[in-house]
């Protein structure tokens, strides 16, 4: 069965967004505790590539399959998780990355914020996947809470996206944005 991604974010309505989020079946990981712990040989750099020992994975369905085994630990470490076997992962920053993102409003107008992740997941920020700042004033990281702990970091052009979104709806000096009736600040701790 060949692999259809999900269409543009700027030409689908909520409904259509929330349809592909509850359409996307992943594995039950979290129910999985395989006894054999291992390494992987596999990274993922900080630009959302990954690699297994050393060479670069080049096939998106690969990708996405491990993408979709993932979870990351109370320590941080990240994890490729089957019903046979775990095994550690490197992650140079955050496991996925957020390319893409459009605000869409409820029946009740409220805003709701969905991310394309560089695995054509899509996500909606919300209590369940929130959204947070890090770095410096200077240097500002935005994460995304994906799923088993991992996160998603939101790339140059959706950072910019964010913030416009944050302007249009707050003040610079208390910058901020709401999705799914969660509010989230955008100014580094």
């Amino acid at each position: 069965m060949p692999y259809e991604p999900p269409a543009d974010l700027a030409a689908m309505s909520l409904a259509d967004l929330a349809e592909a989020v509850a359409a996307r079946r992943l594995p039950a990981v979290e129910t999985w505790n395989p006894a054999h712990i291992g390494e992987s040989h596999m990274r993922i750099a900080a630009d959302g590539t990954w690699f297994h020992e050393g060479g670069r994975i080049t096939r998106p369905a690969m990708v996405r399959a491990f993408a979709s085994l993932l979870t990351r630990d109370a320590e941080g470490r990240h994890w490729l998780v089957t019903p046979a076997e775990k095994l550690a992962i490197a992650v140079d920053d955050a496991a996925f990355i957020a390319t893409d993102m459009e605000v869409r409003r409820d029946a009740d107008g409220s805003p709701v914020i969905a991310f394309r992740l560089n695995t054509d997941d899509l996500v909606l920020a919300g209590t369940d996947h929130p959204l947070r700042a890090a770095g410096t004033a200077e240097t500002p990281a935005f994460y995304l809470a994906v799923r088993h702990g991992t996160e998603a970091r939101l790339n140059r052009s959706t950072y910019g996206q964010l913030i416009d979104h944050a302007l249009t709806m707050s003040k610079p000096e208390a910058l901020a944005v709401e999705s799914l009736g969660s509010r989230f600040g955008l100014l580094p701790a």
